[in-house]
């Protein structure tokens, strides 16, 4: 029998706890809490959890303290639980390397399907697949090509970077920042006018309407998120 998925839970709030535990457990997950940015610092590191459920408003600090310390060693899926709807504050939770942001009150259903895809995408960076197939494409990082119903796109160099990219993380945002970072160097992390324009191009050629775009998709204010599917 396989060990259960181990969830940190980081609040300090006891009805966010008492709620989510049950419904945790009835998903087949097991969980442990912490109610500070020391405790979850520590236990990140002592327990190596699977995923991090992770509250901003903490007795001693800023949660998004610990998404700094945590990138300092680890890669664990870090989803972002938080009454904070501020558009800044999500921004910095994603650049500083959480994996996802769901607002307080959340659904449920929807914070199980959002651990899960987290939990995919960390054993897909573990395996370094060298084909990735997302939104009806497969991106081949070996071969540096992207076919669409077995026909392959003419992308210009960038252009395949940039989807390549996006495809790595599929289902997740990633900021303005983050991706002009990766693609174009730090020099280049204000030019979002640049980046906007590489993104209508390659929906031009990747998608079946580009100004109905189904593949990849803008979060406002934010950056972008490539669809699974």
């Amino acid at each position: 029998m396989s060990a259960k998925i181990q969830v940190l839970v980081v609040d300090d709030e006891t009805a966010i706890l008492r709620f989510l535990k049950p419904a945790l457990e009835a998903n087949g997950y097991e969980m442990t809490s912490a109610g500070s940015v020391a405790e979850a610092t520590k236990r990140i590191a002592a327990e190596s959890p699977d995923v991090v459920l992770l509250d901003l408003g903490l007795p001693d600090g800023d949660g998004k303290d610990v998404i700094r310390r945590a990138r300092e060693w680890s890669d664990v899926p870090i989803i972002v639980l938080s009454a904070r709807e501020r558009e800044t504050e999500k921004i910095e939770a994603f650049d500083l390397g959480a994996d996802d942001y769901v607002n307080k009150p959340f659904n449920v259903g929807e914070l199980m399907a959002r651990m899960r895809t987290a939990l995919r995408h960390r054993m897909q960076r573990k395996a370094e697949v060298p084909v990735l197939t997302v939104g009806g494409l497969e991106v081949d990082s070996v071969r540096h090509r992207a076919t669409r119903a077995g026909t392959e796109l003419k992308l210009t160099p960038k252009e395949f970077e940039l989807l390549s990219f996006l495809a790595r993380h599929a289902g997740r945002v990633v900021t303005h920042k983050q991706i002009l970072t990766a693609v174009w160097g730090p020099a280049h992390t204000e030019d979002t006018q640049y980046l906007r324009v590489y993104v209508g191009q390659l929906r031009q050629k990747i998608e079946a309407h580009a100004d109905d775009p189904r593949i990849i998709l803008t979060e406002p204010g934010i950056g972008y998120r490539i669809a699974e599917n």
